[in-house]
């Protein structure tokens, strides 16, 4: 009886987090589950058998209800990790909304359409990328050094081939790689849009669709291969190798390194410098919506980078997370905007806006 109360408990932890018409689902189950054990403890009750045949029946009938109850929280679990990653997934790729808004409000009013344009086609493009070329990469098998990998990048599931089982009565069975890939595809559509804004203005579409593609297909992949993916640089640096909770390295970095470089080479634009009143933001309110989406996705973005939600661990872990998150938008808004007003004395929204940002 303490081993089924034990497992109802985890269980009862395992569908706290949720809402709507699959949360009642899952409290359904529970309460089933909660009715089949008060049954089997009121006929243990009743039940003054004698013998070891009246034992052994009692004992196989407990270890035969567990079993089941263990099938179905592992089922329920797998449920939990999916749902979680799908919905982090989703507020992930909302962010593009935020970087679509806010690099629209930044540049003048006759550069708008061709800013969202980019903005759009970062995600199409970087779609296709990462399905065709962009997972294998990154995660295919090859990598590992404990698997005798190359540690440079991954050598298979290009196009998606094998997340899949095809047997012979037709039916396809799925695995965990779609969801592990769609997650991923969502921080890897980030990486790559960081750069739109660094070269707003001053770069052709053709050209931007080319970088997007590298980017999505190849640098950021590669830069995941050697970190997540278990690469040399996760496992011949030091004795922690290398830890990135949430992609501060593997995402800002590399779309920050890529954004600089493009900056470099495209150069200011024409009279940047020389006339700057004409460069000011068109839009403060798309601004200050775009700063707005950024922060509401990154409580995917960071808390998603749990991986799971089916544990009370994982779930501290989260809220930790969101707390921290939290705290570093409002305190690099804050120093920013104080910063601002003490060199200039005015209200600069967009300095706000840009704190929060780097918070």
């Amino acid at each position: 009886a303490t081993v089924l109360k034990a497992l109802l408990l985890c269980l009862f932890c395992s569908v706290t987090f949720g809402g709507g018409a699959a949360d009642a689902e899952l409290h359904a189950q529970v309460s089933d589950l909660q009715r089949r054990l008060d049954e089997l403890l009121d006929a243990s009750k009743e039940q003054h058998l004698d013998g070891a045949f009246g034992q052994h029946g009692a004992m196989h009938l407990q270890e035969s209800d567990v079993a089941a109850m263990m099938a179905s929280v592992a089922d329920m679990q797998v449920a939990m990790d999916h749902m979680w990653l799908i919905l982090c997934g989703a507020l992930v790729m909302f962010m593009q909304a935020g970087f679509a808004m806010l690099c629209a409000g930044c540049c003048r009013f006759k550069n708008v359409q061709n800013i969202l344009l980019k903005n759009l086609s970062d995600v199409c493009i970087g779609t296709l990328s990462w399905w065709a070329l962009g997972w294998g990469f990154a995660y295919g098998p090859g990598i590992p050094a404990a698997d005798d990998g190359n540690k440079f990048a991954g050598t298979g599931e290009f196009f998606g081939i094998g997340f899949n089982s095809d047997p012979d009565s037709g039916l396809i069975t799925s695995s965990n790689k779609p969801l592990n890939w769609y997650f991923q595809w969502a921080f890897c559509s980030a990486a790559a849009t960081i750069v739109s804004g660094a070269v707003a203005e001053r770069v052709n579409f053709f050209g931007y669709a080319i970088y997007s593609a590298t980017m999505t297909a190849f640098i950021y992949p590669v830069v995941v291969a050697w970190t997540w993916g278990y690469g040399w640089l996760s496992s011949e640096v030091n004795d922690a190798n290398f830890i990135d909770f949430a992609g501060s390295g593997v995402v800002h970095l590399t779309g920050g390194v890529a954004a600089l470089v493009g900056a470099i080479v495209a150069g200011p634009r024409k009279n940047r410098w020389e006339r700057p009143e004409e460069f000011a933001p068109h839009s403060l309110p798309l601004v200050v919506l775009g700063t707005f989406l950024l922060w509401f996705g990154w409580y995917g973005f960071n808390c998603g980078s749990t991986l799971s939600m089916h544990t009370a661990d994982k779930a501290t872990l989260a809220a930790q997370v969101a707390m921290n998150t939290t705290i570093a938008a409002a305190t690099g808004g804050l120093t920013v905007f104080f910063v601002q007003f003490a060199r200039v004395r005015l209200y600069d929204i967009g300095s706000l806006c840009n704190g929060i940002l780097a918070g």
